[in-house]
């Protein structure tokens, strides 16, 4: 059972939770294979063939398995592992992953998430805690949040525990005055739950809860959150 008293913070997953993540991540993969086409054809052709791209990744994690938690800084040294490995000019890395990044920004929120938001923002602190490479700012989440802790600003990432209690840390609670709230059973929840902080299972998608140990609750969606934490949804 959820204890509503000791939420004293709320610590919030954004991939999946507040927007659906695949269709961006594929339209910013568009994006930047349409962009590297004139420069580097062969590179493009690369990153357009799934098992391809999926290769290489693979190839440049075992390589560099010190940037495993930081998706930004992988997906950049795949640009240069790709670009390398066809003869094409590396220096066009920066301009790819720039163009990769924008796009990646241009998020469609879950239509339950902004009304939301600003009921959560006016009761408690909120601090986003991903593992990926969205900026709270850019996707224009800014005003709702005190901070974010992704991977790539703490060095570890999600389900290790170290990154919930330095997101409480941030707005200056205790990990277990934390509520966590995200839509991955195994990173947020789990991880969460080894912190010590309690957790919401959102699950948009109403699957089976897959885990012997269980969240201390599970919402649909963050009006129904809201609800849960009697702030009213409507």
């Amino acid at each position: 059972m959820l204890d509503l008293s000791a939420i004293r913070a709320i610590g919030l997953d954004l991939d999946d939770t507040l927007w659906p993540v695949w269709p961006v991540i594929a339209s910013a993969e568009r994006a930047m294979q349409d962009w590297l086409a004139p420069h580097a054809p062969r590179t493009a052709a690369l990153f357009a063939d799934t098992a391809q791209r999926v290769a290489l990744r693979e190839q440049v994690v075992l390589a560099h398995p010190e940037v495993g938690h930081d998706l930004g800084a992988l997906r950049r040294m795949c640009i240069v592992a790709a670009l390398r490995q066809h003869g094409e000019d590396e220096t066009l890395a920066d301009g790819a992953f720039e163009v990769f990044v924008a796009a990646r920004m241009q998020v469609v929120f879950y239509e339950d998430v902004l009304p939301a938001l600003a009921r959560l923002a006016s009761r408690y602190p909120i601090v986003a805690i991903s593992n990926g490479n969205a900026d709270i700012r850019r996707v224009g989440l800014g005003a709702y949040f005190r901070d974010s802790m992704s991977a790539q600003r703490f060095g570890a990432a999600k389900p290790d525990v170290r990154i919930f209690c330095a997101a409480a840390e941030v707005v200056d609670v205790p990990v277990q005055a934390l509520l966590h709230v995200g839509d991955d059973p195994a990173l947020d929840v789990l991880g969460g739950l080894d912190a010590g902080a309690q957790t919401v299972w959102v699950n948009r998608g109403r699957h089976d809860w897959p885990h012997a140990r269980r969240p201390h609750a599970e919402v649909a969606d963050m009006l129904a959150l809201c609800r849960l934490l009697e702030l009213g949804a409507g």
